[in-house]
């Protein structure tokens, strides 16, 4: 593959086709998911869907085609959505007497039926989750990171009032920065977007930045408290306790699969995927080695260690059904396509009772193979598997803090965003924004959550700052 070094995006577009994540679909910006790709995307859901399940929130579905009237019921919503929208005007070999939207989010068809569910102070909040599929026309796609069509969670929830929405939508944007530290291994900054950086529609946007291995961040997640202006443009009203008509508070959050694109940047380098074990599809690999009968012999243990190790829940695969290619193949590949740990099996490995183990990366300085007695494998990996996941948070944390530096000169400030982040005053115009874009290609990111308070002048105009802290900048995904 090209090197990172040489060319980043091209080392991305080339890995995420050769290790069988992804194929290119028939209209241009869509993506065909495969098994390996997709088992990774039902490790993420599953796990964040635990997560929205035991928050109370309840899983629905709601229709692809949306009415395009009921976009242009909220004006700011429509017009930060409209040069991405699909529209279908025929069907059924007749034009239709509406156009119908291909939903790019699902807050004003969801609005227009919450209105029709709640009708009491008793019947909130409205607790909604939807795993979907969404369309967002791309001039620029990206597998994973920006296609036509994705797939991803979007909760629409409803609430008596602002304290109560505020609370669910920093519930939201914590959910997400647990799983992305938990499952993916990133170690995100959480914050609030610049009032130019907001969701259409929104009063607040929040959301989790990571940091790829180019220095780029990658928005890994939103969560957006919506106020009462989708609930005033599609009348969600309840009576409350005083037996008056009041509008709810609404939020709207979402993360998609562009989190394994973010998995992808963070961890690998040039031999390949590196993968974080709670996200790998098989977490343990075990290659036998050896020819004809030596062979069937050493794929015959393979497969009774793998049933072994299989047996306290680890993910494992025996590579066991291809004599055609050689050992040497098979541990390029799976390096390639980012198994945590390959177990090497030979005949003399079963006579001398052990195997070897190879991590994917060292998790210290001159780690190497390792030659581990059989019976005690199964018992070993679970922390190997654990240190590893541990390792790649802690590798990742270093390299996002050794590349994101405090700036107060716009010299430094347009040096640093060149390969990183920088922490920098803003005075919270748009038009600034607009500016700084055009000159260096960074982007406010977010107002960092745990940022120490403090004021100064604009890195770029010399204006007062507006938010009481420094601003995270950097060229982004």
């Amino acid at each position: 593959m090209t090197p990172q070094s040489e060319d980043f995006s091209a080392w991305y577009n080339e890995l995420v086709v050769k290790a069988q994540l992804v194929d290119r679909g028939p209209v241009r910006g869509t993506m065909v998911i495969r098994p390996y790709g997709y088992r990774v995307w039902e490790l993420l859901q599953a796990d964040l869907d635990r997560r929205i399940k035991e928050a109370g929130h309840d899983n629905v579905s709601f229709p692809l085609l949306i009415p395009e009237s009921y976009l242009k019921r909220e004006a700011e919503h429509v017009e930060g959505f409209s040069p991405e929208l699909a529209v279908v005007t025929v069907a059924g070999g007749k034009e239709l007497d509406e156009p119908l939207v291909i939903r790019p989010t699902s807050e004003t068809i969801i609005g227009e039926y919450m209105a029709k569910w709640i009708d009491s102070h008793r019947d909130l909040p409205l607790l909604l989750n939807q795993w979907a599929n969404v369309v967002r026309w791309e001039m620029r796609p990206r597998m994973f990171l920006r296609t036509t069509e994705f797939h991803w969670q979007e909760g629409h929830t409803a609430h008596v009032d602002e304290a109560d929405a505020m609370r669910e939508t920093m519930w939201a944007l914590d959910a997400y920065a647990g799983l992305a530290r938990d499952l993916a291994a990133m170690p995100v900054v959480p914050g609030e977007k610049t009032p130019g950086e907001r969701f259409a529609g929104a009063v607040r946007t929040y959301t989790i930045e990571g940091m790829m291995r180019d220095g780029r961040a990658l928005q890994a997640g939103t969560s957006h408290y919506l106020g009462t202006n989708f609930a005033k443009a599609f009348e969600i009203q309840y009576q409350d306790e005083a037996e008056q008509r009041t509008h709810a508070h609404t939020t709207s959050w979402g993360m998609s699969s562009r989190m394994i694109g973010g998995v992808i940047m963070t961890h690998g380098d040039d031999k390949g995927l590196v993968l974080p074990p709670r996200l790998a599809p098989y977490q343990v690999v075990i290659v036998p080695i050896g020819r004809k009968e030596q062979g069937e012999e050493a794929a015959a243990e393979a497969r009774r260690l793998g049933a072994a190790i299989r047996s306290t829940g680890i993910r494992v695969h025996v590579d066991d059904n291809r004599p055609n290619l050689s050992p040497g193949f098979k541990f390029n590949e799976w390096e390639m396509r980012g198994v945590p740990v390959r177990i090497e099996l030979g005949r003399r490995d079963i006579e001398a009772g052990v195997a070897t183990l190879v991590r994917r990366l060292p998790t210290v300085e001159g780690q190497g193979k390792e030659q581990i007695p059989l019976g005690e494998l199964p018992e070993l990996l679970p922390g190997v598997l654990a240190e590893f996941q541990a390792f790649l948070l802690a590798r990742a944390e270093k390299f996002r803090d050794e590349h994101t530096a405090t700036t107060d000169t716009w010299d430094a400030f347009a040096a640093q965003v060149a390969g990183g982040w920088a922490r920098a005053f803003h005075c919270g115009r748009t038009a600034c924004e607009d500016d700084i874009k055009a000159e260096t290609a960074a982007t406010p990111r977010c107002i960092p959550a745990d940022a120490p308070e403090e004021t100064g002048t604009c890195v770029r105009c010399g204006e007062p700052s507006a938010y009481g802290k420094r601003v995270l900048f950097g060229r982004s995904y």
